[in-house]
């Protein structure tokens, strides 16, 4: 038998915004059941990349806040550090804060997992997705 536990949550107003409107356009009814969605969507997908082995290719999507100081060349940086798994890059401006980038890669599942993780625990980066498939 599961029981249900209370916790809280600190997020920006406006993120909360954004969910509340998109989980009633989702046909949420609250947002404990959306919040659990997101979870096991979260939970699943980790699981996912850590079952990955060999070598792989694919994308690494990051969403960032360049207005954040330090943030661009500390990004720059941590790629540098993965030369030999990274094919391509692509920076795309969203608007005058956001900035999308793109990175291609292909290699050994452990370095394509570190790269992601480093670029997760940087300050200022907002989301990060990846999609690799194996070779």
């Amino acid at each position: 038998m599961s029981r249900i536990v209370r916790f809280g949550v600190s997020v920006p107003r406006e993120l909360l915004e954004e969910f509340d409107k998109t989980l009633k356009s989702m046909g949420f009814r609250d947002r404990s059941k959306a919040i659990q969605v997101a979870m096991r969507n979260l939970l699943s997908e980790y699981r996912w990349m850590k079952d990955i082995k060999g070598v792989c290719t694919g994308a690494i999507i990051l969403l960032f806040d360049h207005t954040v100081k330090g943030l661009e060349d500390t990004l720059t940086h941590v790629q540098h550090d993965f030369t030999d798994i990274i094919t391509s890059t692509m920076h795309i401006h969203l608007d005058e804060r956001n900035c999308l980038e793109i990175i291609a890669v292909k290699g050994e599942s452990e370095s394509i997992k570190d790269l992601a993780h480093k670029l997760t625990t940087i300050r200022g980066v907002k989301q990060l997705r990846i999609a690799v498939v194996a070779v």
